[in-house]
């Protein structure tokens, strides 16, 4: 059949402006770990503090860069205006280390007197997300362009009394963060001097990296109409996010508990977060500073309160949705939709499994949610993936495991999420995606270390390791030896890889002869229809089968009946559908690939009470760890999507060669635009009779490979359109 391609490339000129600051030298600042007088209690968990400090200007400098460490949070007001709303990391760079928030602050400055206020909370408590010091601190440090205000005992501070912890139920054991009670009826305190416990780098905060990370974005305060039943009055959310609530009540006579809470302050019988609010007598605002997440704020209160407002103020990552997608199947575009809405909702101090049940950076889920990252929002979430992967490195156990969620304190290995994180959909994809050879540089050390723990048997199969936890996915019928023995394989590429990329020639050597050890000792577990090891008893695994094809272990003499057994296997969970879904276009099914997706994930995509996507198959489903619905690995798609439909992926790093490999797989129109780090590429296709057109935008200084059956052309970044025609399929 005849078709007519027409590829269209145009030039893109990116560019971006970096604004300097001075060199901080932690060893010669004056600046002190300062808390609360030693006669308040200063370390429960959930206290709150308020620091202040009056300090005199007789010129503003063009640049005032402020450095603020805090365990934990902080919010900070100059002169009356808000500098600051959340400020700070949970703890865990690396063992017994915090970071610290860079700010330039010259804009909220003039002369002659000048007020600080911090406003300080103390989690207290470890978590799957965060480390605790153990004592309540802030340390600030003004100390550049010749100006200095530095934290000391010359700065005022108190406890606030009004923040406590309200009775049960708590939150989980995984947070580290405490619902929080509010009492407008408190008096605060008469602030008194701060007491000084150290200076930078001193115990128990440890050392202090600068924030890998930009400050949250901040959308303000909107609200919406309310809906009134009873005792409970709810504002509905236009989708889920992270937010804090905002109440304005009424009380003629004060004293009244109001309850705060979001329609996730339980995630299946798990506790999370939820927020109490004790009225004074009159009209009030309050807003609960610790973030909650949700599509609705639902809030109680006693006959003798009249809710008259709810209002929220959405927080989040700053990064921008820069990505678009659009297909004549309405089906993927509503999944687009929500998958990016899950994807937003599961970034903040890093990469989450779930917003509200844990906030964990399981790496298992990370791998996922960068490659949905990278074909959607800006390139500001690198910074997050970087962050991940240097934490993962730096808690790298004595014995050369990694475990996850990282920070935290949560230490059993789970092998399998491991293995993929070094790998080629880990670390490796991260390089191919950005091009940054120095995070590689820091964490090949890491990798080998880990990859030497694993060992073969003598047939060359990885040899199984429970790990602390021998998860492999959720749902049944998992074939362990061999998805773990997948997953080292393609973990040993990735190191090869990284190797080769540093020099190390001995290294990727070896690592390449395990690989073929490794495919060997797969192979020896072909029955002749399908992988399976000889101890496993159970259903065959689609999961083992679709990982040695993207593994390349199977080769194409098995791809026929691979093809049948993914036809009418379906134990993945929506984890690891998306490894599913790309074997089946490796295959050259991704027709079908995209008939499973809209088959799998057609309950989450179309159900209309939720604009986000779920942890299994079925809402609170015990076989899916409480069934969150907001999990970001549901999303995965969106990267089949990009990388094989539209078949757009870099063949070098950084993209400054990449290639576009498209099927049309049923789809016959669609445009994708996203961001890379030299520009936006877009791409679209349209099937009109027998002919097919394509348009594709190169940025400046990269080169696309167009293939589409027999057409090859190396097309150079330019203004011009190439028009190919009279070919056969």
């Amino acid at each position: 059949m005849n078709k007519t391609l027409y590829i269209l490339l145009s030039l893109i000129i990116a560019g971006c402006s970096v604004i300097g600051v001075d060199k901080f030298d932690q060893e010669s600042s004056r600046a002190r770990w300062i808390t609360a007088s030693a006669s308040d209690s200063t370390d429960a968990p959930n206290t709150w503090m308020l620091f202040e400090k009056t300090f005199v200007l007789d010129k503003v400098p063009s640049q005032a860069i402020a450095r603020i460490g805090a365990d934990s949070k902080y919010w900070l007001t100059i002169n009356g205006q808000e500098v600051v709303f959340e400020g700070g990391l949970k703890r865990g760079p690396e063992p017994g280390a915090g970071y610290y928030d860079e700010i330039d602050v010259a804009e909220y400055l003039h002369v002659g007197e000048n007020t600080i206020d911090v406003l300080l909370w103390f989690f207290g408590k470890d978590g799957f997300s965060h480390v605790s010091s153990g004592k309540a601190g802030l340390i600030f440090s003004l100390e550049n362009n010749g100006l200095e205000v530095v934290s000391d005992s010359s700065w005022l501070c108190c406890v606030r009394p009004e923040y406590s912890t309200p009775g049960e139920p708590y939150p989980n054991y995984r947070l580290s963060e405490s619902n929080i009670r509010y009492d407008s009826t408190v008096p605060q305190p008469q602030m008194q001097n701060a007491t000084e416990l150290g200076t930078w780098g001193d115990a128990p905060f440890g050392k202090m990296f600068p924030r890998p990370i930009p400050m949250w974005k901040d959308f303000g305060i909107k609200t919406g109409e309310l809906i009134r039943k009873g005792d409970t009055t709810i504002l509905k959310l236009p989708y889920n996010m992270q937010m804090t609530p905002v109440i304005k009540v009424s009380d003629e006579v004060g004293g009244s508990l109001v309850n705060i809470n979001t329609d996730h302050s339980t995630s299946g019988k798990t506790h999370c977060i939820r927020a109490e609010y004790i009225t004074s007598k009159g009209e009030q605002t309050y807003e609960s500073l610790g973030w909650m997440n949700g599509q609705q704020i639902i809030v109680i209160a006693p006959e003798n309160v009249k809710v008259q407002e709810i209002s929220y103020r959405e927080t989040g990552y700053n990064t921008e949705l820069e990505g678009s997608f659009n297909c004549s199947d309405q089906f993927y575009n509503l999944f687009w939709e929500k998958a990016m809405r899950t994807l937003y909702v599961n970034m903040r101090d890093n990469f989450f499994d779930c917003p509200e049940r844990e906030r964990a950076q399981w790496w298992g889920d990370v791998v996922v949610l960068m490659g949905e990252c990278f074909y959607s929002y800006s390139t500001s979430t690198h910074a997050l993936m970087n962050k991940a992967i240097h934490e993962l490195c730096a808690h790298q156990a004595e014995d050369g495991t990694l475990h996850s969620p990282i920070p935290g304190v949560y230490t059993k290995e789970l092998p399998g999420q491991m293995l993929a994180s070094v790998g080629r959909y880990g670390f490796w994809n991260y390089y191919m995606n950005t091009g940054d050879i120095q995070t590689i540089r820091d964490a090949y050390p890491s990798v080998k270390r880990y990859l030497a723990v694993w060992q073969t048997d003598e047939t060359g199969l990885t040899v199984y390791r429970k790990g602390g936890w021998a998860w492999g996915d959720w749902g049944d019928n998992k074939d362990r030896r061999l998805i773990f023995a997948g997953w080292h394989y393609l973990a040993l590429e990735g190191a090869a890889n990284m190797a080769e990329t540093l020099g190390y020639k001995e290294d990727a050597e070896y690592f390449r002869k395990v690989m073929t050890d490794v495919a060997k000792g797969f192979n020896a577990c072909w029955t002749g229809s399908e992988y399976r090891h000889p101890e496993y008893n159970d259903l065959t695994d689609d999961r083992v089968n679709a990982l040695a094809v993207l593994a390349g272990i199977a080769k194409e003499d098995k791809y026929p009946m691979i093809i049948d057994l993914l036809k009418k296997t379906e134990h993945a969970s929506p984890y690891f559908e998306k490894y599913v879904m790309e074997a089946l276009f490796m295959l050259g099914e991704g027709e079908y690939a995209m008939e499973r997706c809209k088959n799998r994930f057609g309950e989450m995509v179309s159900h209309p009470d939720y604009t986000t996507l779920f942890e299994g198959w079925e809402i609170g489903s015990s076989k899916y760890g409480g069934g969150t619905t907001n999990h970001a690995w549901s999303g995965g798609a969106i990267t089949v999507i990009g990388a094989e439909l539209c078949g757009i992926k870099p063949v070098e790093p950084g993209y400054k060669k990449f290639e576009v490999r498209p099927q049309i797989a049923g789809v016959d129109e669609l445009s994708l635009e996203f961001p890379t780090v030299r520009g936006h590429v877009s791409y679209c296709h349209k099937v009109d009779g027998k002919d097919i057109k394509f348009s594709i935008t190169v940025p400046a200084g990269t080169k696309a490979h167009f293939v589409y059956n027999d057409v090859d052309k190396w097309l150079r970044a330019g203004t011009h359109e190439v028009v190919i025609d009279g070919y056969d399929e």
